[in-house]
């Protein structure tokens, strides 16, 4: 049976690796009903309220229905939400709007938005990161959703051997459950056994490699980021959108922009935004279109769009050795 939809959707949270999770399946189960066509994609500088309220004010020769996706609103503000609102309330039957926002301290979704969402019939989710000290028991419960009896000691070791990733430790429960069945009760031993222990890899450093043109660091990275079960779709979103960050930065660079503007933009530490800084001045802007380019025919083929026989991990190593140029030396 096809999927129901609602008119609208606010995902919001600082839990960033699953917002991207739900936005890569959202845009899987879109492009299954209405096909590349039918869905249209906000992001950037493209990314603002009256955009996307013209766009659900505007004829659309589409067949079936039309899914607009729409990223960084938590960019925006109460004051620039009149038209869209308006739109929103008056949203046409066959079209579904889902907007993402990946929240930071006090960057967050203007809650605005979240009451025009719900008074057009649409749902507001939010994927919160779980503080640390509540992590065993948020860990003693997901492992409860799945018939398992997490000893506390046992809660305690898995988030110390796996990391903090709320999404790696469902994993890791998930593996526990197939190897185990409902019903076990999981002590230390059985985690330190079945489960595989964090690297400590990020989405990001496999961005920051390919930025860098380092070849051998990006491919290492991908396949450990894999071995770790990090999904295609989520890497693909860090990729893409750190990507677009070090694009944006090294045509500000080319501008003339001030590097101490550019850097008070970012969200990162001081550290890192410098070193962002410099690899996308080293790479160049006509590199790092290209690369956005590429990545994004990779977010094609994971989706079976790769031709006969090429599998998204194929396309992704692929993908990863075209974008960068030359092989860092030993």
């Amino acid at each position: 049976m096809a999927p129901v939809f609602k008119p609208a959707y606010l995902i919001h949270g600082d839990d960033h690796g699953r917002i991207a999770e739900r936005r890569a399946r959202l845009r899987t189960l879109a492009e299954q009903q209405s096909g590349a066509a039918g869905v249209e994609f906000f992001e950037g500088d493209a990314s603002t309220p009256d955009a996307v309220a013209a766009a659900l004010c505007a004829m659309t020769l589409a067949l079936g229905r039309r899914f607009i996706v729409v990223d960084g609103v938590e960019r925006w503000r109460d004051g620039e939400l009149d038209a869209l609102s308006a739109a929103l309330a008056a949203i046409p039957d066959d079209t579904t709007v889902a907007l993402f926002a990946r929240e930071e301290g006090r960057i967050k979704a203007p809650e605005r938005l979240a009451v025009a969402v719900r008074a057009a019939g649409g749902d507001v989710k939010t994927e919160q990161t779980v503080k640390p000290w509540e992590l065993p028991k948020w860990v003693t419960a997901r492992a409860r959703e799945r018939k398992l009896t997490l000893e506390p000691d046992a809660a305690r070791a898995l988030i110390q051997h796996v990391g903090e990733r709320q999404q790696r430790l469902v994993r890791e429960l998930e593996k526990l459950a197939l190897h185990l069945g409902a019903g076990a009760r999981i002590g230390v031993e059985e985690v330190l056994a079945l489960t595989a222990p964090s690297g400590e890899l990020r989405a990001w450093a496999l961005a920051d490699a390919v930025i860098a043109d380092d070849r051998r660091e990006a491919v290492r990275v991908l396949l450990s980021l894999r071995e770790q079960g990090e999904r295609i779709g989520g890497l693909i979103w860090w990729l893409s959108s750190r990507l677009r960050d070090a694009h944006r930065i090294a045509l500000a660079l080319e501008r003339g922009e001030p590097q101490a503007k550019l850097k008070a933009s970012l969200r990162m530490s001081s550290r890192a935004a410098d070193q962002l800084i410099s690899a996308s001045r080293r790479a160049g802007e006509a590199r790092l279109r290209a690369a956005i380019e590429q990545v994004a025919d990779l977010e094609l083929a994971s989706r079976g769009g790769g031709g006969p026989g090429t599998g998204e991990d194929t396309a992704a190593l692929l993908t990863v050795r075209c974008l960068t140029g030359r092989p860092t030396a030993a």
